[in-house]
Order: structure tokens, then sequence, then C-alpha cells
């Protein structure tokens, strides 16, 4: 995987989810609590999630075949669509199912060891704010001036929006199993506990919907982003070539599709048109290092197009 941020933040996540995981089925055991439950299978969930994102990223390495020319950076996409397949169904709609058994059968939190699960969650609240902030900090790392829900939004890597989305779930899903817990140990009600276990199913199904919806926007195709695209207009224009039209296209979150109409003169020779499109890639990737895959049409330059209203018709950046 080429961003050594994202594999930090998979790695610290995955660790803390594999010790989390055991600590929350040994408190389930001892307490029969449908919180710790369903907080174990979600940490389950987000373990297996890591280790779809780390397979991914090193799939996507691969090198480009004939069946598949322009290589497999998009494979990181795939990957981390079917976590958000994962954290749906595993995570969210067991720990649903997990609530409407406890709403239908209540009782209250079983044997001595009534302290293990708060034990548990205060530490896992603890391990799982540790992951989040390696998280953060390889995050900042990139995302600029962005605020967190553009970058989000907008990231090409999918790896750190998915441990972000995964890490924060996680805390507020440990808060909503103390919250249950707690509660039912206070009253002795365990109904607590099984509304602490519905919130968190609400909780992952909402995560899983967001980041199904932003990696399917990636998976069908993103173009470069708007600064990027202006790199590449004011690469190709800075010797006077005039741009018909622009198209971009991220074949992989460090891999970058240009294709362009450029305007040349009438009397130009074949050898200088060819100089110009050599001149024009050589200035695209030094202005956008991810511009790998650069496809430059030439076309005589004709006066609705020198005169600049035509350009802005079909930029599709």
């Amino acid at each position: 995987m080429a961003a050594n941020g994202g594999t930090k933040a998979i790695v610290a996540a995955l660790a803390a989810n594999l010790t989390i995981a055991v600590l929350k089925f040994v408190a389930f055991l001892l307490t029969r609590s449908s919180s710790m439950l369903a907080e174990a299978i979600h940490s389950v969930a987000d373990s297996g999630n890591q280790v779809l994102l780390l397979v991914g990223g090193k799939r996507a390495q691969r090198a480009a075949s004939p069946e598949h020319p322009f290589g497999y950076g998009r494979e990181r996409y795939i990957y981390a669509f079917i976590v958000s397949i994962v954290l749906f169904s595993v995570g969210g709609l067991f720990a649903l199912y997990e609530a409407w058994e406890k709403i239908q059968h209540p009782h209250a939190i079983e044997g001595d060891f009534w302290w293990v699960p708060l034990a548990v969650l205060v530490g896992a609240i603890i391990a799982e704010a540790f992951s989040f902030r390696t998280a953060i900090i390889e995050a900042n790392h990139v995302r600029g001036n962005q605020g967190w829900i553009s970058f989000v939004r907008t990231a090409k890597q999918p790896e750190l929006p998915v441990i972000l989305l995964e890490d924060f779930g996680a805390l507020l899903g440990l808060v909503f199993a103390l919250f249950g817990v707690g509660l039912t140990l206070l009253t002795g009600d365990g109904i607590w506990d099984a509304i602490g276990t519905g919130m968190i199913g609400l909780l992952l199904v909402a995560i899983a919907v967001i980041l199904a919806m932003e990696t399917k926007s990636l998976l069908l195709g993103e173009s470069a982003t708007k600064d990027d695209v202006g790199r590449i207009r004011n690469a190709i224009e800075a010797d006077g070539t005039a741009i018909i039209h622009l198209k971009t296209l991220h074949l992989g979150p460090e891999e970058l599709l240009v294709a362009a109409k450029i305007s040349v003169e009438a009397g130009d020779s074949g050898l200088d048109i060819a100089k110009a499109i050599d001149d024009a890639e050589a200035r695209i990737r030094s202005a956008v290092p991810i511009a790998r895959v650069i496809y430059l049409e030439p076309d005589i330059r004709r006066a609705q197009v020198a005169s600049g209203p035509a350009l802005a018709g079909d930029s599709g950046a």
C-alpha cells in the first residue's frame, strides 16, 4: 500500500481491536451482558475490516496486465466497500437483533463479576482513544486545510476515512455500552442493557451506510480534486496552448488518468505537434506527480477556441 500513514493507522486499529475483542468476550461470558456481546462482535467486525483493508492495499500494488491495462489501484476501493457491508451486516444488524432479543427477555447482569464489564469498557475506551489518535495524526498529514467531514467525503485514499469512522464509531459504541451496562447495574433492569445494544446497532448501521455511499462514488470513478485540475490546466496552458476539453479520472488513490484535447496551429508540422504534446505531458507530471496516464489529442485551433468561452464547456474534472 502506497499510503504508509494509512497502513500505520490500520495496524494500530487492528492491534487494539483484537485485544479488546478478547476482553469483551470474557466480560460477556462472565456477565451475559448483551451490550458486551454486541461490542465484542463489533470489535471482531472491525478487526476483519482492517485485515480486508490491508489485503486490498497489497493486491492493489500488482502490476498492470493485458487484461487490466490500467492496473489494480481501484481494488482498494472494492475492499473498502466490502468493509461497509461487513460493518452493516456483522456489526450493525447483529447488534440490533441482540437488542430485540434482550427487549423480549430482559435480565439483569449475572454473576459476581459485575465490575468486569465496567473495567473492560473503560480500558477499551482508553485503547480505542490511542488508536483514534493515531488515525487523526496520520490523517492530518494529508488532509491539509480541509474540515473532517470534507476530508471523509473527498479523500481518494479510502483507508484513513474508513479507520477514522470505525474508531469514532468504536469510541461512541463503547460509551453506549457503558451507558447500558451502568444503568442495568444501578437499576437491576436489563432493559437498559438492551437499549445500549440497540444504540450500538443503529450507530454501526449509520456508519456503514456513510462508508458505502462514499466508497460507491470512488468505485464509479471520481475526477481529480479541483486543485489538481487547476494545476493540470495551468501546466497545459503554460506555453499558450488552449484546452478544448479536459477530463480526469482516478485509476487508484495515487494514480490519475488525464485526457485532453488541445489546440495546435494549422501550419504546425507533425514534429512540432509531437514536441508540444511531450512538453505538455512533462509539465503535467511535474505539477501533479500522480498523473501517470496522460492522453493529449491535438486539434486545429479555431477562432472560437482561442477566444475562450468554448473552453469552459467541457472541463470534465
